[in-house]
């Protein structure tokens, strides 16, 4: 091989290199802090926009009711097949569903939500990836 092909043959290599490296030192999304009463590993439901108010639900593990929240926090840790959470709510007559990931979720995945008055959350599934 030429000198000329075998510099064109290690310049994939090198890009290919650079572009790891480049991820490696990319920045990790920082974790917000744990809302009220909302510690790490818990999925929280709380009676107020922007996860203030009363603590209304805390859970690790699935579940299903009625409860009128205002805003939710998937507070979850990393778990193969159990760290993010299939919601569950009805508004107006119609029900709605939401994969949340763990704090923090990368785009387009929320970890966290505010609803308007008048939803009610009524199912909360541990799962996989969204």
């Amino acid at each position: 091989m030429s000198p000329h092909l075998r510099a064109l043959a290690t310049v994939p290599v090198a890009v290919s290199a650079l572009f790891a490296a480049s991820l490696a030192l990319a920045p990790a999304a920082a974790a917000e802090p744990n809302p009220p009463n909302c510690e790490k590993e818990y999925f929280c439901m709380y009676a107020g926009e922007g996860q203030s108010g009363q603590l209304l639900l805390k859970t690790k593990d699935n579940w299903t009711g009625n409860v009128p929240a205002r805003s939710v926090f998937n507070n979850g840790i990393p778990y193969p097949e159990a760290d993010h959470v299939q919601l569950t709510w009805t508004y107006n007559g119609g029900t709605y569903e939401e994969c949340l990931h763990y704090n923090p979720g990368p785009d387009p995945y929320p970890y966290k939500l505010s609803f308007a008055e008048g939803v009610a959350v009524t199912k909360v599934v541990w799962r996989g990836e969204c």
